[in-house]
Parts: structure tokens; C-alpha cells; sequence
């Protein structure tokens, strides 16, 4: 069946391209370490439904990625390519589900298309090889999104019930992904939809005893039992985690209202370029046509009513914004199946936009590695110089390829030309990771777990570093610091001796016990001016020491 090889050659191409050298940088701190430690502590202490971090509770979010990053680790063994395996499987899948949307929405060529545009997108090909939760919410908001409006399309029966079901089992899933917003969301986005559309009519049936039903056999187990063991969880979770999170700064993720615009058209490179065209062509007629346009109209709502919602947020992160790239894909996707088919003349004004964003980054990586002073650390300018020439011609070469062969071979040959000199763009960005993410402790941490003895304690000084636990596979206590941790959130910590004190180190230190430290090399530089401090460096990397008070 043609779906069949369509769903193989996606698997195939995409596959290639995010499990491209997965494994070749070590978990960046401090997101890809949490979020490989918790769920290696999961599987340590057999309690699945309360998520640790070095031993202390950590209620900010549920379980699900934590669960799926575990069963990766069970499966395929320690390491960094079977951690971030889970969000390479979520961002393969979320391929397929739009392959599969905009199929039945548009016909095979542009579900073909869609996928295309979703999987190399730039912002979606960063955030599927790297080790946080947002893909799978996003995933399965995406999901939930695009079985309601399948859902809606069809007459009541078999196939209509399976869809809104998937719906309500789609929603809850994303909620033990991410929170609340897992199902409220999606709901804004229907809701929106249906109240400024009139679309009211085509919701009957909407299956919504045995939705909820389904939704809560899947969403409330662990949230109930969550609750009963931890009398601290509901209110961190709910109040602090999702209600402060959105209407205060107290997370010190602030940005000005436009933060998500950059960021979303640097994020469909190289197809940015063809959006505005897409969006006018799927809602001509605008208004006085939005029945006719209702599917489109939908895709549309899904995109302004999230983006408006995460740039009211008080707290932006640039993965919040990935849910808008599937519904994007999925009209643009549909244009560029129509304009391939009967008018590629179409594509070259999208095509000079894709060219031009190209020459920019090219001139972007020329500057950062070409003049000095623009990377703080000339080490780390002298290392990726080579990565930073490599990305200018590629993205230059890449862009002159663009405009030459659409004049003489056509707009096809072109955008093909765009969408190679973007994947070259990626291959080297895969292979330079290591030295443009910010220095870890991995090799400290592999060495720290050689040399320390069962019951000998290892310091983290002035800080705590989540990747550290996760290679070392023990729990540190931390001097003078608590970051994120919440021992207020867990009565056992101060009784197992996480938190310590600076006085208190410096007792401990003094003292007929072996232990170590780990810290960045800038928060040490006063202890060990300190005469009366006395200390054996055992190993140090690019950002950090690793010392002794005995041999």
C-alpha cells in the first residue's frame, strides 16, 4: 500500500537524520541531566510515581517523559543516545501524525509534504535530539488537535468514535507529559474554534461520558496517588508549578511580548519562506468564505491561539512555542503539494525569502567565529572556528545554489538546493554540539565514581550539576546552594544530609574522613586562596575542578 512506503520512507529519512550521531555530546546541564537522572533514580528505587532529583522530591513535573526516557534506558542501555532516544521516538511519531492529518485533510502529497516540512524544520530537528519534555507534549497536544478535527469531519459511526477518543486519550497523555495545559490547550483551541466559527453542530457526538472516562483512567492514577503520598505535591504542582508559572516572573523566564516571533520564523528554516503564501491561499476569501475554510480556519486558530497564549505567558522558554510548528506544517505543506503539482513559478518569491534567511545565518556564523571578542571564550572561538567556516559556505553556497538553479533548472531544483544546504547545516551543527554547549561533568563525574568509596561524600560547591548524578549514578550533597531543589517539598533531606552549610564543609573537610568536591572553577578561586584550605586537585575539565582533602 502507498501509505505503507510513505510511512517507511519518512521512518528511514527521518530516522537517519535525528539518530544521527546521537550519542556524540554528553548531556548538557542542567535540563538534559535532569531529565536523564530522574528517571535513572526512578529505576533505582522502583517508586515510579514520585520523581527525585538527587534524592529529593521533585514535584514540577509529571511522569510520563520521566517513564518514557526510563524504558529508553532499560531497553537500549546507560547513555546518552538511549536517553535522548525518547524524544527522537516522540518526534518520529509526531512525523507520522501529521503525515497522516494532513493526508486526510489534503491528499497523500501534501500529508508527504507536510511531514517533510515538519521534520526538517529547524527548531523541531533541535528539540527532537535534545533531552527535555516539550517534544512529547507538544507531540500529543498535536495529536489530541488532529483527531478532533478528523473527529468533527466525520458522520457518526465506528470511525468517528475511534478518533474522538483518541482525542480524549491524546489529552491525557499530554497531561501526565506536561500539566494542565495538556488538555487545557487543546481545549482553548477547540473552544475558540467552535464559539467563533459556529461550528457547534459538527461536535454531536462527541462520545463525552466514555471520553472522560478514558481520559480520567488514564490521567488521574497517578495524580491521586501522587497527592496521597506527598502532602506537599498538590499545591507546589498546581499553584506554583501551573497557575504562578503563566501569571508571575517568579520563574525569571520573562520576555517581551513578540520573544515567540524570531523564534518561530527562524524555526520553520528553511520553509519560512512559504507561510505567508500557504495561509493566504488556505483561507482565500477570507471571512465571507470561513465555512468553506473551517478545516483551515482550525489549523489557523491552533497557531495564533497558542502562540497568544505562550506570549502572555510571564515565563518563555523557546521550546514552548513547538506546538505551532504541525499545524503550520500541514498548510504549508498542503501549498507547496498544489504549487509543485500546477504552478512552481509560485515558489520563487519564497524561495528569495529562504535564500536571504540563509545568507544571514551564514553571516551570523562568519561574524562569531571571524571576529574576536563576539565569543567570550577564545578556547572555545578557536575550536569551533573551522564548524563556524563550514556553516558560512554551506549556508552561503547554499544560498547562491538556491537562486542559480531556480533560473536555470527551475523552482523545484532550487528549493531542493534550500532544503540540502539546510540538512548539511544540521549534520554540522550535530557534529560541533559538544563544543558549543556549555561545559559538563561528565569525565569529572566517571572519574569521582572510580576513585570515591561506598559511604565517602562527594561535594557539589556552590552549585549542583545535574549531570554529574546521572554519570556517577550517587547522590552528592551540596555545599551552600539549592537551585532547584525543594527540600521544603520533602522532610527527608535535611535527615540524609543534602544541604550542607559552608561552615559545616569546612568542619567536614578538616576532618579524618575522605571526601570530594566538584565545582566550576570560578567559584573556588577565593577557598583556594584561602591559606588555611588545603586540597589535592585530582582532575579538572574545560568548566570545572575535582579535589581531595586526603590521597
Amino acid at each position: 500500500m502507498i501509505w505503507k512506503r510513505d510511512v517507511a520512507g519518512l521512518l528511514v529519512a527521518f530516522g537517519v537524520l535525528y539518530f544521527a550521531l546521537l550519542g556524540r555530546a554528553p548531556l548538557a546541564n542542567p535540563d538534559e541531566g535532569r531529565y536523564a537522572e530522574i528517571p535513572r533514580e526512578m529505576a533505582a528505587s522502583g517508586d515510579w510515581v514520585t520523581p527525585r532529583l538527587d534524592g529529593v522530591n521533585y514535584f514540577e513535573k509529571p511522569p510520563l517523559g520521566y517513564w518514557a526516557v526510563a524504558a529508553c534506558l532499560s531497553v537500549f542501555g546507560p547513555g546518552e543516545a538511549s536517553a535522548r532516544t525518547a524524544p527522537v521516538l516522540f518526534a518520529l511519531a509526531g512525523i507520522l501524525v501529521t503525515y497522516g492529518a494532513a493526508r486526510r485533510l489534503y491528499g497523500r502529497d501534501a500529508g508527504v509534504a507536510a511531514a517533510a516540512v515538519l521534520g526538517s524544520s529547524l527548531l523541531y530537528f533541535a528539540l527532537a535530539r535534545l533531552l527535555i519534555l516539550d517534544m512529547a507534549v507538544s507531540v500529543l497536544m498535536s495529536s489530541a488537535l488532529f483527531c478532533f478535527i478528523l473527529g468533527v469531519r466525520e458522520p457518526p459511526g465506528a470511525a468517528r468514535r475511534w478518533l474522538f477518543l483518541g482525542l480524549y486519550a491524546c489529552a491525557a497523555l499530554a497531561t501526565l507529559s506536561k500539566g494542565l495545559i495538556g488538555f487545557l490547550l487543546p481545549g482553548a483551541v477547540m473552544a475558540v474554534w467552535l464559539a467563533v466559527f459556529n461550528q457547534w453542530r459538527r461536535l454531536r457526538p462527541l462520545h463525552l461520558a466514555l471520553g472522560t472516562a478514558l481520559f480520567l483512567a488514564i490521567a488521574a492514577p497517578w495524580h491521586l496517588l501522587a497527592a496521597q503520598r506527598n502532602p506537599q505535591w498538590a499545591h507546589f504542582y498546581f499553584i506554583h508549578e501551573q497557575w504562578e508559572r503563566f501569571t508571575t516572573t517568579q520563574h525569571g523566564r520573562t520576555g517581551p511580548m513578540w520573544y515567540f516571533v524570531p523564534v518561530v520564523l527562524l524555526g520553520l528554516f528553511p520553509w519560512v519562506g512559504f507561510g505567508w503564501a500557504a495561509l493566504r491561499s488556505a483561507l482565500a476569501g477570507g471571512w465571507a468564505r470561513r465555512r468553506e475554510n473551517a478545516d483551515a480556519w482550525f489549523l489557523a486558530a491552533w497557531a495564533v491561539v497558542i502562540f497568544a497564549f505562550f506570549s502572555k505567558s510571564q515565563s518563555k522558554l523557546i521550546p514552548y512555542i513547538l506546538p505551532v510548528l504541525p499545524p503550520l506544517a500541514v498548510l504549508i505543506g498542503a501549498w507547496l503539494s498544489k504549487a509543485l503539482r500546477g504552478d512552481p513559478a509560485a515558489l520563487r518569491p519564497g524561495l528569495r525569502i529562504g535564500a536571504g534567511v540563509s545568507l544571514l545565518l551564514a553571516a551570523a556564523a562568519a561574524v562569531a567565529v571571524g571576529v574576536p571578542g563576539v565569543l567570550h571564550d577564545p578556547a572555545q572561538a578557536a575550536t569551533l572556528r573551522p564548524f563556524g567556516w563550514a556553516v558560512a559556505i554551506i549556508l552561503g553556497g547554499g544560498a547562491a545554489a538556491c537562486a542559480w538553479l531556480s533560473r536555470r533548472r527551475g523552482p523545484t531544483a532550487g528549493l531542493a538546493a534550500l532544503v540540502a544546504s539546510a540538512a548539511a547545516l544540521y549534520l554540522i551543527l550535530v557534529a560541533a554540539l559538544p563544543l558549543i554547549q556549555r561545559p559538563g561533568t561528565k569525565d569529572l563525574a566517571l572519574q569521582a565514581a572510580g576513585l570515591a568509596a561506598p559511604g565517602e561524600p562527594i561535594y557539589h560547591y556552590h552549585e549542583f550539576f545535574h549531570d554529574f548524578t546521572f554519570y556517577a549514578r550517587r547522590s552528592v550533597s551540596i555545599v551552600a546552594f539549592q537551585g532547584e531543589l525543594e527540600p521544603e517539598n520533602d522532610p527527608r533531606p535535611q535527615a540524609r544530609d543534602i544541604f550542607v552549610s559552608e561552615e559545616a564543609f569546612r568542619r567536614r573537610w578538616d576532618g579524618p574522613q575522605r571526601a570530594f568536591v566538584v565545582a566550576r572553577k570560578g567559584d573556588v578561586r577565593e577557598l583556594f586562596g584561602d591559606p588555611t584550605f588545603h586540597y589535592r586537585l585530582l582532575g579538572e575539565s574545560r568548566g570545572h575542578y575535582l579535589f581531595s582533602n586526603r590521597p
